[in-house]
């Protein structure tokens, strides 16, 4: 199965994490290694096209909700069609594909020749670590369509996000250098291969570059944000709230510029001055998809592509990047966590980026609870951080989440209720726990491949401040015979507003937890879920109880739907 871009929660962590490092130390790497046959003798110059024209990441995937559907979807030729000439209507002339297969990459190209459409392709090649019968055929249908639609076909890019040290579908450069050689030597068109920005400002020898015609650099500052906060200053707080979102978006720019310079300077010491650099992949994100409050959002994507517009007048007139693709140009559900990435939605409805090319009859409507209509939008309505609002301590005694039995001190919330991580369901039932009549909440999970939950939260995220329970408990009674363990935990909001997670792995036996299928009482000091993460702030909680089993976590075989009752569910001081 292919990942037309692969995402991964810890591919961002390490990637982030690597880009520290390489702020601190890359001036103490060096070039040097193989010797070359390519460098300085038969680099093959970019198009005036390709240095010109307006570029963007594409793939055609509407229907596949997650990866295991991507080869059951048909993607018909008039899909195709309508999206590349929403492209064209949009002032974009230059693609990325990310693979030669025939429904993607040879479908695309046979719509641009059909139609005799202005668009032109930086055509790629799929690679899979570890199969070698995958990679060679992926490289003979590259070279096939390269010569096939030369006058499509500017620029051809092996592999994607490979030689990063955190890949997660990795090709040593050794591997990957011997890849580039068997292509180029069929083709015609310059070669490279896409990689983040740290592969390129920390290559330890010329081994992949004496292979290329241009380095292809990806840079994410707005998810860099998530996993390394001080990397660059998104919050901007020694500004005005009225100036934060355009700081915010300059500084972002200048993050990108910062990651693109340490590429620049990295192969130049490698006695590649020669080399251009495009960006092979950016963007900012329209919608929240997680961890993203104050950042992602229409109007800052429209900051952000904006600049990028101005980086790219640069570049192709002077130093700087000879390309900029935005990634993307139409969401992709099948990410799941790692969507809301287009400029157009899947349903192909224009957001507020590029609102002024596209007729308002194709914007984003009302009605869509995810995000708010392009029509209601204006420059004013970009995100920003804002300081968090701790709101007086809870007093009483018991903070309840679930229970029938009432007591003389003690707050029910209004405004709060249970939500499944994905499909978990639950109802009340009449099988309730002792002392706490007549009913008590039955949860049937409805396992994903990683596992099921379930929270209970304000979905306007209002916090409550249970800090006067940081010597209490967490309790609530359980009836079951789930497998293995049951994850409970607790969510925060904090200072900085980095939402903060404690989760605690229960085994029977644990805690007063036991999975025999009678009622227990379940008591976990709140001390244990800071220990857990020192990070979670009591004064802000958001997720007041979770019941979960992340199977990555938990270490319990995965599809378990056995049903768990729970019942009297408080913290007690």
């Amino acid at each position: 199965m292919k990942f037309l871009r692969l995402i991964h929660p810890l591919r961002r962590l390490l990637a982030a994490g690597l880009a520290l490092s390489l702020t601190l130390s890359l001036a103490a790497c060096g070039g040097g290694g193989s010797t070359p046959d390519l460098h300085n003798s038969s680099v093959r110059p970019l198009s005036a096209q390709f240095n010109a024209r307006k570029a963007v990441a594409y793939s055609p995937y509407r229907t596949a909700v997650n990866e295991a559907g991507l080869a059951a979807e048909t993607i018909p030729e008039a899909n195709i069609k309508q999206d590349l000439e929403l492209l064209i209507q949009a002032g974009f002339g230059l693609i990325r594909l990310f693979d030669s297969d025939d429904k993607v990459g040879r479908g695309t190209l046979q719509v641009i020749r059909k139609y005799n459409l202005d668009i032109k392709v930086q055509l790629g090649v799929y690679l899979q670590s570890g199969n070698e019968g995958f990679n060679q055929a992926q490289l003979s249908r590259a070279a096939d369509l390269a010569n096939s639609y030369s006058d499509i076909v500017l620029a051809v890019s092996v592999g994607n996000e490979n030689m990063v040290s955190w890949s997660l579908n990795p090709i040593s450069p050794e591997t990957m250098a011997g890849y580039l050689k068997t292509l180029r030597a069929k083709i015609s068109q310059p070669l490279t291969t896409d990689d983040n920005y740290a592969y390129w400002a920390g290559a330890q020898n010329s081994v992949v570059t004496d292979q290329i015609d241009f380095a292809s650099l990806h840079t994410y500052p707005e998810l860099d944000t998530v996993f390394v906060d001080k990397l660059w200053d998104w919050r901007q707080t020694d500004k005005p709230a009225t100036d934060r979102a355009k700081a915010m978006m300059d500084a972002a720019i200048t993050e990108a510029r910062r990651q693109y310079q340490l590429a620049r300077d990295h192969l130049n010491q490698m006695g590649r001055a020669d080399l251009p650099i495009t960006i092979g992949e950016t963007g900012w994100n329209a919608v929240d998809v997680g961890k993203l409050k104050f950042r992602a959002h229409p109007v800052n994507q429209k900051m952000y592509l904006d600049r990028l517009a101005a980086w790219a007048a640069e570049g192709r007139s002077g130093a700087g990047p000879k390309a900029v693709f935005y990634f993307e140009a139409f969401d992709e559900p099948w990410k799941q966590g790692d969507d809301k990435w287009g400029l157009f939605n899947v349903k192909r409805q224009a957001r507020y980026a590029i609102k002024d090319l596209i007729p308002a009859a194709q914007w984003v409507p009302s009605g869509d609870a995810s995000e708010p209509a392009t029509a209601s939008l204006s420059d004013a309505d970009a995100v920003y951080f804002q300081p968090a609002v701790i709101n007086p301590a809870v007093a009483q005694d018991r903070y309840v989440i679930y229970a029938d039995a009432t007591t003389s001190s003690e707050l029910r919330e209004a405004g709060l209720q249970f939500d499944p991580f994905v499909k978990t369901f639950w109802q009340s039932v009449a099988d309730f726990a002792p002392g706490d009549g007549p009913q008590a909440l039955e949860v049937e999970p409805k396992p994903e491949t990683w596992g099921w939950g379930m929270l209970y939260q304000s979905r306007s995220e209002v916090t409550t401040n249970l800090s006067g329970y940081a010597n209490g408990s967490l309790r609530f009674s359980i009836k079951t015979t789930y497998p293995g363990k049951i994850e409970i935990g607790l969510i925060s909001d904090t200072a900085d507003r980095v939402q903060q997670e404690a989760y605690l792995q229960i085994a029977s036996g644990s805690y007063g937890y036991v999975n025999d299928g009678n009622w227990h009482q379940v008591l976990i000091p709140v001390a244990d879920f800071v220990s857990k993460n020192p990070k979670l702030d009591l004064s802000l909680i958001l997720g007041r109880f979770v019941l979960a089993d992340r199977y990555a976590y938990t270490g319990n075989a995965a599809g378990s739907d056995v049903k768990l009752t729970i019942d009297a569910v408080y913290w007690n001081k």
